[in-house]
Protein backbone atom coordinates (compact mmCIF):
# COMPACT_ATOMS: atom_id res chain seq x y z
CA UNK A 1 0.00 0.00 0.00
CA UNK A 2 2.88 2.37 0.67
CA UNK A 3 3.98 2.07 -2.95
CA UNK A 4 0.44 2.77 -4.18
CA UNK A 5 0.27 5.94 -2.10
CA UNK A 6 3.57 7.37 -3.33
CA UNK A 7 3.40 6.33 -6.97
CA UNK A 8 0.39 5.43 -9.04
CA UNK A 9 -0.92 5.57 -12.61
CA UNK A 10 -3.86 7.49 -13.98
CA UNK A 11 -5.51 5.51 -16.73
CA UNK A 12 -7.99 7.83 -18.45
CA UNK A 13 -6.59 9.37 -21.65
CA UNK A 14 -8.56 12.08 -23.43
CA UNK A 15 -7.30 13.91 -26.47
CA UNK A 16 -8.64 17.26 -27.55
CA UNK A 17 -8.14 20.99 -27.46
CA UNK A 18 -7.18 23.38 -24.72
CA UNK A 19 -5.97 22.18 -21.36
CA UNK A 20 -8.06 19.02 -21.08
CA UNK A 21 -5.96 16.11 -19.90
CA UNK A 22 -5.88 13.21 -17.52
CA UNK A 23 -3.67 13.09 -14.48
CA UNK A 24 -0.72 11.37 -16.16
CA UNK A 25 1.79 8.94 -14.68
CA UNK A 26 3.67 10.84 -12.02
CA UNK A 27 5.08 10.64 -8.54
CA UNK A 28 3.14 12.31 -5.76
CA UNK A 29 4.32 15.70 -4.58
CA UNK A 30 6.20 16.43 -1.38
CA UNK A 31 3.41 15.50 1.02
CA UNK A 32 4.22 15.34 4.68
CA UNK A 33 4.10 12.01 6.52
CA UNK A 34 1.28 13.30 8.71
CA UNK A 35 -0.91 14.22 5.75
CA UNK A 36 -0.28 10.91 4.05
CA UNK A 37 -1.14 8.94 7.20
CA UNK A 38 -4.38 10.85 7.70
CA UNK A 39 -5.28 10.41 4.06
CA UNK A 40 -4.55 6.66 4.25
CA UNK A 41 -6.91 6.33 7.20
CA UNK A 42 -9.58 8.30 5.29
CA UNK A 43 -9.26 5.97 2.32
CA UNK A 44 -9.64 2.88 4.48
CA UNK A 45 -12.55 4.35 6.43
CA UNK A 46 -14.49 5.65 3.43
CA UNK A 47 -13.73 2.73 1.17
CA UNK A 48 -12.32 4.94 -1.59
CA UNK A 49 -10.20 2.97 -4.06
CA UNK A 50 -7.78 4.33 -6.60
CA UNK A 51 -9.55 2.35 -9.32
CA UNK A 52 -13.06 3.59 -8.58
CA UNK A 53 -15.03 3.87 -11.81
CA UNK A 54 -16.55 7.06 -13.13
CA UNK A 55 -19.58 7.69 -10.98
CA UNK A 56 -23.15 7.47 -12.18
CA UNK A 57 -25.46 10.42 -11.73
CA UNK A 58 -24.28 14.05 -11.64
CA UNK A 59 -20.75 14.82 -12.78
CA UNK A 60 -18.72 15.75 -9.73
CA UNK A 61 -16.59 18.83 -10.34
CA UNK A 62 -13.97 20.33 -8.04
CA UNK A 63 -12.37 23.69 -8.87
CA UNK A 64 -9.41 25.47 -7.37
CA UNK A 65 -11.44 28.67 -6.87
CA UNK A 66 -15.08 29.65 -6.51
CA UNK A 67 -15.14 31.56 -9.80
CA UNK A 68 -14.36 28.51 -11.92
CA UNK A 69 -16.79 26.50 -9.81
CA UNK A 70 -19.50 29.12 -10.37
CA UNK A 71 -18.97 29.01 -14.12
CA UNK A 72 -19.10 25.21 -14.06
CA UNK A 73 -22.32 25.27 -12.01
CA UNK A 74 -23.96 27.55 -14.57
CA UNK A 75 -22.79 25.52 -17.56
CA UNK A 76 -23.49 22.16 -15.95
CA UNK A 77 -26.87 22.96 -14.44
CA UNK A 78 -28.56 19.99 -12.80
CA UNK A 79 -26.10 17.58 -14.38
CA UNK A 80 -23.22 18.59 -12.08
CA UNK A 81 -22.29 18.82 -8.41
CA UNK A 82 -19.67 21.51 -7.87
CA UNK A 83 -17.23 22.31 -5.04
CA UNK A 84 -14.21 24.58 -4.69
CA UNK A 85 -11.00 24.37 -2.67
CA UNK A 86 -9.70 27.89 -1.96
CA UNK A 87 -11.79 30.19 0.21
CA UNK A 88 -12.43 33.64 -1.28
CA UNK A 89 -11.06 35.52 1.74
CA UNK A 90 -7.66 33.81 1.60
CA UNK A 91 -4.64 34.24 -0.65
CA UNK A 92 -5.10 31.77 -3.49
CA UNK A 93 -1.35 31.80 -4.14
CA UNK A 94 -0.82 30.01 -0.85
CA UNK A 95 -3.36 27.33 -0.02
CA UNK A 96 -2.57 24.79 2.67
CA UNK A 97 -3.05 21.27 1.34
CA UNK A 98 -5.37 19.32 3.64
CA UNK A 99 -6.37 15.64 3.59
CA UNK A 100 -10.01 16.70 3.27
CA UNK A 101 -9.22 18.27 -0.11
CA UNK A 102 -7.72 14.99 -1.30
CA UNK A 103 -10.82 13.11 -0.17
CA UNK A 104 -12.99 15.61 -2.05
CA UNK A 105 -10.98 15.20 -5.25
CA UNK A 106 -10.85 11.41 -4.90
CA UNK A 107 -14.60 11.41 -5.60
CA UNK A 108 -14.48 13.92 -8.46
CA UNK A 109 -14.79 13.34 -12.19
CA UNK A 110 -13.39 16.71 -13.31
CA UNK A 111 -10.90 19.11 -11.73
CA UNK A 112 -10.70 22.76 -12.88
CA UNK A 113 -7.30 24.40 -12.43
CA UNK A 114 -6.73 28.14 -12.81
CA UNK A 115 -3.35 27.55 -14.42
CA UNK A 116 -0.73 30.18 -15.31
CA UNK A 117 1.18 29.16 -12.19
CA UNK A 118 -1.42 30.37 -9.67
CA UNK A 119 -2.61 27.08 -8.17
CA UNK A 120 0.41 24.81 -8.27
CA UNK A 121 -0.76 23.46 -4.92
CA UNK A 122 -3.60 21.72 -6.78
CA UNK A 123 -1.11 19.22 -8.21
CA UNK A 124 -0.37 18.07 -4.68
CA UNK A 125 -4.07 17.59 -3.97
CA UNK A 126 -4.61 15.71 -7.22
CA UNK A 127 -1.60 13.48 -6.61
CA UNK A 128 -2.80 12.71 -3.09
CA UNK A 129 -6.35 11.92 -4.25
CA UNK A 130 -5.22 8.69 -5.97
CA UNK A 131 -8.09 9.19 -8.43
CA UNK A 132 -7.33 7.11 -11.54
CA UNK A 133 -10.21 8.56 -13.53
CA UNK A 134 -9.93 12.26 -12.78
CA UNK A 135 -9.97 14.56 -15.82
CA UNK A 136 -8.09 17.83 -15.37
CA UNK A 137 -8.92 21.02 -17.26
CA UNK A 138 -6.36 23.83 -17.24
CA UNK A 139 -8.77 26.73 -17.63
CA UNK A 140 -6.00 29.22 -18.36
CA UNK A 141 -4.85 27.53 -21.55
CA UNK A 142 -7.28 29.41 -23.80
CA UNK A 143 -6.61 32.84 -22.28
CA UNK A 144 -4.37 35.55 -23.71
CA UNK A 145 -2.49 36.54 -20.53
CA UNK A 146 -1.63 40.09 -19.53
CA UNK A 147 1.65 41.18 -17.91
CA UNK A 148 3.66 38.32 -19.33
CA UNK A 149 7.35 39.01 -18.65
CA UNK A 150 9.46 39.42 -21.77
CA UNK A 151 12.85 38.87 -20.14
CA UNK A 152 14.34 36.70 -17.47
CA UNK A 153 12.29 36.29 -14.28
CA UNK A 154 14.21 36.35 -10.99
CA UNK A 155 13.55 36.86 -7.29
CA UNK A 156 14.08 40.63 -7.49
CA UNK A 157 10.81 40.87 -9.42
CA UNK A 158 8.80 39.44 -6.53
CA UNK A 159 5.90 37.06 -7.07
CA UNK A 160 5.84 37.39 -10.85
CA UNK A 161 4.27 34.61 -12.89
CA UNK A 162 6.42 33.72 -15.92
CA UNK A 163 3.36 32.78 -17.99
CA UNK A 164 1.53 36.03 -17.26
CA UNK A 165 -0.92 37.39 -14.71
CA UNK A 166 -3.21 34.51 -13.63
CA UNK A 167 -6.25 36.49 -12.39
CA UNK A 168 -7.93 36.35 -15.80
CA UNK A 169 -11.44 35.48 -14.57
CA UNK A 170 -11.99 39.13 -13.58
CA UNK A 171 -12.49 39.95 -17.27
CA UNK A 172 -15.95 38.61 -18.22
CA UNK A 173 -14.72 37.83 -21.73
CA UNK A 174 -12.19 35.39 -20.30
CA UNK A 175 -14.83 33.76 -18.15
CA UNK A 176 -16.88 33.22 -21.30
CA UNK A 177 -13.90 31.45 -22.88
CA UNK A 178 -13.59 29.25 -19.81
CA UNK A 179 -17.31 28.45 -19.98
CA UNK A 180 -16.83 27.09 -23.48
CA UNK A 181 -13.88 24.95 -22.38
CA UNK A 182 -15.87 23.58 -19.45
CA UNK A 183 -18.81 22.81 -21.74
CA UNK A 184 -16.54 20.75 -23.98
CA UNK A 185 -15.03 18.89 -21.00
CA UNK A 186 -18.46 18.09 -19.57
CA UNK A 187 -19.64 16.99 -23.00
CA UNK A 188 -16.82 14.47 -23.23
CA UNK A 189 -17.78 13.03 -19.85
CA UNK A 190 -21.50 13.13 -20.61
CA UNK A 191 -22.10 13.07 -24.39
CA UNK A 192 -25.87 12.76 -24.00
CA UNK A 193 -26.03 16.29 -22.57
CA UNK A 194 -23.24 17.90 -24.60
CA UNK A 195 -25.60 20.22 -26.49
CA UNK A 196 -27.14 21.42 -23.21
CA UNK A 197 -23.69 22.35 -21.93
CA UNK A 198 -22.90 24.29 -25.10
CA UNK A 199 -26.19 26.15 -24.94
CA UNK A 200 -25.67 27.12 -21.32
CA UNK A 201 -22.12 28.29 -22.07
CA UNK A 202 -23.47 30.45 -24.91
CA UNK A 203 -26.08 31.93 -22.58
CA UNK A 204 -23.42 32.71 -19.98
CA UNK A 205 -21.37 34.38 -22.70
CA UNK A 206 -24.35 36.64 -23.49
CA UNK A 207 -24.69 37.52 -19.80
CA UNK A 208 -20.98 38.33 -19.61
CA UNK A 209 -21.18 40.60 -22.67
CA UNK A 210 -24.20 42.39 -21.19
CA UNK A 211 -22.41 43.03 -17.88
CA UNK A 212 -19.33 44.24 -19.72
CA UNK A 213 -21.31 46.74 -21.79
CA UNK A 214 -23.33 48.00 -18.81
CA UNK A 215 -20.41 48.53 -16.45
CA UNK A 216 -18.10 50.00 -19.09
CA UNK A 217 -20.71 52.70 -19.62
CA UNK A 218 -20.86 53.35 -15.87
CA UNK A 219 -17.07 53.51 -15.53
CA UNK A 220 -16.81 55.84 -18.54
CA UNK A 221 -19.01 58.33 -16.67
CA UNK A 222 -16.64 58.47 -13.68
CA UNK A 223 -14.86 61.83 -13.30
CA UNK A 224 -11.58 60.02 -12.58
CA UNK A 225 -11.01 56.51 -13.88
CA UNK A 226 -7.69 55.95 -12.13
CA UNK A 227 -7.24 53.74 -9.04
CA UNK A 228 -4.62 52.08 -6.87
CA UNK A 229 -4.59 48.35 -6.16
CA UNK A 230 -2.77 46.57 -3.39
CA UNK A 231 -1.68 43.52 -5.38
CA UNK A 232 -1.61 42.92 -9.13
CA UNK A 233 -4.85 40.93 -8.96
CA UNK A 234 -7.00 43.48 -10.76
CA UNK A 235 -5.27 44.15 -14.10
CA UNK A 236 -7.89 42.19 -16.07
CA UNK A 237 -10.73 44.03 -14.37
CA UNK A 238 -9.10 47.36 -15.19
CA UNK A 239 -8.38 46.44 -18.79
CA UNK A 240 -11.90 45.13 -19.39
CA UNK A 241 -13.82 48.06 -17.93
CA UNK A 242 -11.56 51.03 -18.66
CA UNK A 243 -10.03 51.55 -15.22
CA UNK A 244 -6.40 52.63 -15.19
CA UNK A 245 -4.29 51.25 -12.37
CA UNK A 246 -1.84 54.03 -11.57
CA UNK A 247 0.26 51.94 -9.19
CA UNK A 248 0.11 49.12 -6.65
CA UNK A 249 0.80 49.31 -2.94
CA UNK A 250 3.23 46.44 -3.35
CA UNK A 251 6.34 47.82 -5.08
CA UNK A 252 6.69 44.41 -6.74
CA UNK A 253 4.15 41.58 -6.43
CA UNK A 254 4.21 39.89 -3.04
CA UNK A 255 6.57 42.40 -1.40
CA UNK A 256 5.19 44.73 1.33
CA UNK A 257 5.50 48.47 0.71
CA UNK A 258 8.40 50.50 2.02
CA UNK A 259 8.05 53.99 3.48
CA UNK A 260 9.64 55.41 0.34
CA UNK A 261 7.19 53.61 -1.93
CA UNK A 262 4.22 54.90 0.07
CA UNK A 263 5.53 58.43 -0.28
CA UNK A 264 5.63 57.94 -4.05
CA UNK A 265 2.01 56.78 -3.96
CA UNK A 266 1.01 59.94 -2.10
CA UNK A 267 2.60 61.99 -4.85
CA UNK A 268 0.77 60.00 -7.53
CA UNK A 269 -2.54 60.30 -5.68
CA UNK A 270 -2.27 64.08 -5.47
CA UNK A 271 -1.01 64.54 -9.01
CA UNK A 272 -3.60 62.29 -10.67
CA UNK A 273 -6.51 62.65 -8.22
CA UNK A 274 -6.49 58.98 -7.28
CA UNK A 275 -9.10 58.47 -4.59
CA UNK A 276 -9.67 54.67 -4.51
CA UNK A 277 -7.50 51.78 -3.36
CA UNK A 278 -8.84 48.32 -4.26
CA UNK A 279 -7.48 45.84 -1.72
CA UNK A 280 -8.04 42.18 -0.87
CA UNK A 281 -9.21 41.52 2.72
CA UNK A 282 -6.21 39.38 3.70
CA UNK A 283 -3.64 42.17 3.26
CA UNK A 284 -2.57 44.51 6.07
CA UNK A 285 -4.62 47.67 6.65
CA UNK A 286 -1.58 49.80 7.47
CA UNK A 287 -0.79 51.08 3.98
CA UNK A 288 -4.43 51.84 3.20
CA UNK A 289 -4.85 53.75 6.45
CA UNK A 290 -1.70 55.75 5.70
CA UNK A 291 -2.88 56.67 2.20
CA UNK A 292 -6.32 57.57 3.54
CA UNK A 293 -4.80 59.83 6.16
CA UNK A 294 -2.19 61.49 3.96
CA UNK A 295 -3.92 61.63 0.57
CA UNK A 296 -7.63 61.07 1.18
CA UNK A 297 -7.64 57.70 -0.57
CA UNK A 298 -10.69 55.53 0.18
CA UNK A 299 -10.11 51.80 0.60
CA UNK A 300 -12.46 49.38 -1.13
CA UNK A 301 -11.92 45.89 0.28
CA UNK A 302 -12.88 43.08 -2.05
CA UNK A 303 -11.74 39.55 -2.71
CA UNK A 304 -10.60 38.70 -6.21
CA UNK A 305 -12.87 35.63 -6.02
CA UNK A 306 -16.62 35.39 -5.68
CA UNK A 307 -18.26 34.32 -2.44
CA UNK A 308 -19.92 31.05 -3.45
CA UNK A 309 -19.25 28.19 -5.90
CA UNK A 310 -22.77 28.65 -7.24
CA UNK A 311 -24.31 29.60 -10.56
CA UNK A 312 -24.45 33.38 -10.98
CA UNK A 313 -21.94 34.17 -8.23
CA UNK A 314 -19.01 34.91 -10.59
CA UNK A 315 -20.64 37.68 -12.65
CA UNK A 316 -22.50 39.05 -9.63
CA UNK A 317 -19.19 39.48 -7.83
CA UNK A 318 -17.56 41.37 -10.70
CA UNK A 319 -20.55 43.71 -10.88
CA UNK A 320 -20.51 44.22 -7.11
CA UNK A 321 -16.81 45.16 -7.06
CA UNK A 322 -17.35 47.74 -9.79
CA UNK A 323 -20.38 49.19 -8.00
CA UNK A 324 -18.30 49.64 -4.85
CA UNK A 325 -15.55 51.40 -6.81
CA UNK A 326 -18.15 53.70 -8.39
CA UNK A 327 -19.67 54.48 -4.99
CA UNK A 328 -16.25 55.23 -3.45
CA UNK A 329 -15.30 57.48 -6.37
CA UNK A 330 -18.51 59.45 -6.03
Amino acid sequence: MKHRVLEYKHALKLSGSGGLRSAEDRVAGPLTVAIMLVWHVAVMFLGIGATEALAKGPIRVVASINDLASIAAEVGGGQVEVQAVARPNTDVHRVEVLPSYMVRVSRADLYLMVGLGLDGWADQIIDGSRNNHLVILDCGRGITPLDRPTGKVDASMGDVHPDGNPHYWLDPRNGAIVAGEIAEALGRLDPANSERYRQRAAELQRKAEALLAEKKTSVAAMPVRVIFTYHSSWVYLGAAFGLEIAASVEPVPGIPPTAGHLQKLIGIAKERNVSVLLQEPYFSDEAGSFLAREAGVRVVKASASCDEPAAGSWLQHIGSVLERILAAEN
